[in-house]
């Protein structure tokens, strides 16, 4: 850009100021909008993700999952909700709150060590196991009187679980420490996670929830039923982790390569979340 400008642009200019005007005006919003998509902090699923998995859980809540969660938080509250608990991080009241939402790990481990992570609560990486269990006790021990808060954090920490950026490795920050590009701009893997996939379908979040609930509704049984453990979906999530870091040395740099190979795994992660909430919050209020 700097080129064209110092190369052409004094004849251009002069013949056509109008152009000249629309020229740097381009070149200036491209500069501030890169700038935009570098310094948004990252935050799980972003607030499009979260919403989208809250809809899709709010969709196959039972009759009676349903009426306690809106008397708790008021009708499609957990949608509307779906993002508090991220944006509460500002507030003091919750400042232990930071590593509620991640569960970071080496590279490299295995299946069982998943598992017995699950359990024991791993003393680095993140407090989101612990933090989950904590929250679900809370709700069966206090039904009738249940904490707003403790209900919206559950419901948001229960997408994060999901999240391929929120089980990643410990020695790069979840992968805020790995930069990338994405049309041009400078990003980092964890915010493409987190935001820029979901926002390059350019889908409302109640389109993406439709759609997703559409094309996945084969899932819908195996995950709402007892098919699948969460640790076994917590294992999935481990190994997609993995294969998204395996991929950044090959990767070519196109952004558009870079949807193409991942948006369906990202969408599926979605899916999961959204149905294993439903799961949850029904099984909490049976």
């Amino acid at each position: 850009m700097s080129f064209f400008f110092r190369t052409f642009a004094p004849d251009f200019e002069n013949q056509y100021p109008m152009r000249r005007i629309f020229s740097r005006s381009v070149f200036v919003a491209i500069v501030l909008l890169c700038a935009q998509l570098y310094a948004v902090p990252a935050f799980a699923w972003g607030q499009k993700g979260h919403r989208i998995i809250a809809k899709i859980a709010y969709d196959h809540l039972s009759r009676r999952a349903r009426r306690n969660v809106d008397a708790v938080l008021g009708e499609q509250g957990m949608i509307y909700l779906a993002n508090w608990a991220d944006e509460i991080k500002s507030d003091t009241i919750y400042s232990n709150s930071y590593d509620w939402h991640f569960q970071d790990f080496p590279s490299g481990l295995t299946k069982q060590d998943i598992f017995s992570s699950r359990d024991r609560y791993p003393a680095e990486g993140g407090n989101m196991f612990r933090a989950l269990d904590s929250l679900n006790q809370e709700i069966l021990n206090h039904k009738s009187e249940i904490n707003p808060h403790t209900l919206r954090f559950l419901i948001h920490l229960s997408g994060d679980l999901y999240c391929p950026m929120h089980m990643a490795h410990m020695d790069d920050r979840g992968g805020n420490d790995v930069h990338m590009k994405w049309f041009g701009c400078d990003t980092r893997l964890h915010t493409v996670w987190d935001e820029r996939l979901i926002e390059s379908q350019g889908y409302s979040y109640t389109e993406y929830a439709a759609k997703l609930e559409r094309e996945y509704e084969a899932s819908r049984k195996p995950l709402l039923g007892d098919q699948w453990s969460e640790k076994e979906l917590i294992w999935n999530t481990y190994q997609l982790t993995e294969q998204i870091y395996a991929y950044q040395p090959v990767w070519d740099g196109n952004t558009y390569h870079y949807i193409y190979r991942w948006r369906q795994p990202m969408e599926y992660q979605l899916y999961v979340a959204g149905i294993r909430l439903a799961k949850l919050l029904n099984e909490l209020y049976r």
